[in-house]
């Protein structure tokens, strides 16, 4: 038997039922009046948010994916509504066009300010080895115009003074501050000046603010670990106080994983590291304040190879200072709380759609392409109900021009295409691609007038072929972002699924300075344009789209057992009570597990009240966490004394605390 049939034997027998397919999506709203974070779980990264009248507005980071600059709008700070892309198109050369060789991964556009003054909202973002770019729009929808600095200002925050005044800060560690012209084009002439020392501690990613009469800047900084800086002063020159963390260590026990050493093959990998402590940890981000009189915080944070996220906590001022989290427990915030006040309920929304027919005359919004793309070599009116990509000359994917990404979502989800072929040429390539360093793209090839299914692992430097007869065709990819594990799949008539390849590896890198993306590609490796791939629809899987990966167990009888230590063989039995915003009550018996106000734990035949009361939440791997709101600190089982006690600040990567619990309910 020839290798290829050997192939098809071996994927037959390994053949897959397609499993029910879920069209929800990650919502960090759970519908009983508290959120989890992550506000999106897809890359959302250099968050600034500000708020104007009852809305609070919303961009980031887009680098060199197109169109950029998101604009979002949100009522709670919870559920958001895709409004525009401020920057549609980013065109300063070859590189942004894929061409000549070049590129321009993990540049484009990045680190934007956000404001807003006298019925102008402005965005002033940075774009590599170029001046500061401005965009501003009378309306949030656009359209927006756009015009250059005549400066560069590194990760740029703009303050309005209440004098009418503009003033920017910028740089890394020393910090620059400086007046603005009136037309923002410039700085004033000698109004330069250096804020801080390299070594006081300051970092990057500036969030510039006035309040109560005073000047603030929040920095993001990752020497010696992510954490995030504040400064303070009466004037706004300085000279300025440094608080060394505001917000330090949160994580919310993530592991730091897969990580890139180098940006060609053979790869370096480094592996997941359960040791380092603060490698995930909340850092570049900002505050904000609500009509409802409540302060809370925006950061972002790297959630392995998914990318980086958006979280939310709320801001607790303690000696001028805003720390982020609750008090007692400064600079750590909880990953469920409850959600920020407002006048009116708001009703869950997401901002994108991600699943995808074709069917509209245009784009949805969650797409975007990769680098500029080439409007003549993409339709979708040609066929109706399908994208059309047609193929222009690549040496790989990587080079592949008009490619379509949207971002990955997590915590696992799974996006499978429907693909009809018959429109190739030779030495055309199309399908579907995890869009990364290394990456991974599943497609149908054509050479020499025959069709193969080609798997193309960057990591190993390898490509898995069979051949193939049929041109309409499904390629998955199952995607676990917390085992950061993916595996391919393929079918032909959408309902069986055959494995094709071995698990891939998604890793945290710096190249595209993203998470992994999900694209529809089709290029020509020969020196010619080709033919056409039809993309007829794509699905995204989602197991877990809430912030509870199980339901709190009300009125159940459940054991708890912690994950680590001695104490693991040593169930607690409770029946968990419902005291509402997805706060419980353990009892046993006519008892109640109680906490003292030194977080010592007790039984207590007491009405359920603050002692008594814990916030459900979970890690993001799953396991059981509860924070007492007595203390603000998560209960866990001393791993030398095996005490039950409220004293932990939050989940350590490695586990090694004893606060991760897990549970069983009792038949």
């Amino acid at each position: 038997m020839n290798p290829a049939a050997l192939l098809i034997l071996a994927a037959a027998l390994l053949i897959q039922p397609a499993r029910a397919q879920s069209t929800l999506t990650w919502t960090p709203d759970n519908g009983n009046g508290t959120f989890t974070n992550p506000l999106f779980y897809d890359e959302f990264s250099d968050p600034d948010i500000i708020r104007v009248n009852e809305w609070f507005y919303l961009t980031g980071t887009t680098m060199h994916a197109m169109p950029g600059l998101p604009v979002m709008r949100s009522k709670d700070l919870v559920n958001w509504e895709f409004l525009s892309y401020a920057a549609e198109r980013l065109d300063f050369g070859p590189a942004y066009r894929l061409e000549d060789g070049k590129n321009i991964y993990g540049q484009g556009i990045w680190a934007p300010s956000l404001r807003y003054r006298n019925g102008v909202f402005y965005i002033f973002t940075n774009v590599n080895g170029r001046a500061t770019q401005i965009y501003s729009a009378i309306n949030p929808r656009g359209p927006w115009v756009h015009w250059e600095m005549k400066r560069s200002l590194h990760d740029v925050s703009v303050l309005f003074d209440d004098d009418g005044k503009a003033y920017a800060v910028w740089g890394h560690q020393d910090m620059h501050i400086a007046q603005l012209t009136d037309d923002l084009l410039d700085i004033v002439p000698s109004t330069e000046k250096v804020l801080f020392a390299k070594t006081d501690g300051m970092g990057e990613g500036a969030h510039f603010y006035k309040i109560g009469g005073k000047y603030y800047i929040l920095s993001a900084n990752y020497a010696g670990g992510f954490r995030m800086p504040a400064a303070r002063a009466d004037s706004v020159y300085g000279p300025y106080e440094v608080n060394q963390a505001i917000s330090k260590d949160e994580g919310f026990g993530l592991v730091r994983g897969y990580r890139l050493n180098n940006k060609q093959y053979p790869f370096e990998v480094s592996p997941p590291n359960p040791a380092s402590r603060d490698a995930t940890a909340m850092h570049q981000g900002g505050i904000v304040l609500t009509a409802a009189g409540e302060w809370w915080g925006f950061s972002m944070m790297d959630y392995n190879s998914v990318g980086r996220l958006l979280s939310l906590a709320p801001i607790t001022w303690k000696d001028g200072w805003p720390y982020f989290g609750l008090p007692g427990n400064l600079g750590r915030n909880p990953r469920t709380w409850v959600k920020p006040r407002t006048a009116e309920r708001q009703p869950v929304q997401v901002p994108f759609t991600r699943n995808d027919d074709f069917s509209e005359p245009t784009l949805k919004p969650l797409w975007q392409w990769n680098h500029v793309p080439v409007e003549e070599r993409w339709s979708l009116s040609e066929r109706p109900g399908f994208l059309r990509l047609r193929s222009m000359p690549a040496a790989s994917f990587w080079d592949a021009r008009n490619s379509l990404t949207q971002r990955a979502i997590g915590p696992m989800s799974t996006p499978t295409v429907a693909l009809d072929v018959a429109g190739l040429l030779n030495n055309d390539v199309a399908g579907l691609a995890l869009l990364n360093l290394p990456y991974a793209a599943l497609g149908v090839e054509r050479k020499e007038s025959r069709l193969s299914l080609a798997l193309f692992d960057q990591a190993r430097n390898q490509t898995t072929r069979i051949p193939l007869t049929a041109t309409r065709i499904w390629l998955r990819a199952e995607c676990d972002f917390l085992t950061e594990k993916a595996r391919f799949s393929y079918s032909l008539d959408g309902e069986q699924f055959q494995p094709i390849g071995e698990e891939f590896t998604m890793i945290f890198q710096l190249t595209t300075f993203q998470g992994v993306r999900y694209a529809l590609f089709n290029y020509n490796t020969g020196q010619q344009n080709g033919g056409a791939a039809d993309f007829d629809s794509i699905t995204i899987d989602q197991p877990h789209p809430r912030g509870l990966m199980r339901p709190i167990p009300y009125d159940k009888q459940v054991q708890l057992r912690a994950a680590v230590g001695r104490a693991a063989t040593q169930p607690l039995n409770f029946t968990v009570r419902d005291l509402g915003l997805g706060r419980v009550a353990l009892q046993a018996g006519e008892n109640y597990l109680s906490i003292g106000p030194d977080g010592s734990a007790s039984q207590q035949a007491a009405r359920p009240g603050i002692a008594q009361s814990f916030q459900w939440m979970e890690t993001p791997t799953g396991e059981l966490l509860l924070m007492s709101l007595q203390t603000n600190f998560y209960l866990r089982i001393h791993p030398q004394t095996g005490a039950l006690i409220a004293d932990s600040p939050g989940p350590i990567p490695d586990g090694s605390d004893g606060v991760r619990f897990t549970w069983t309910a009792a038949n």
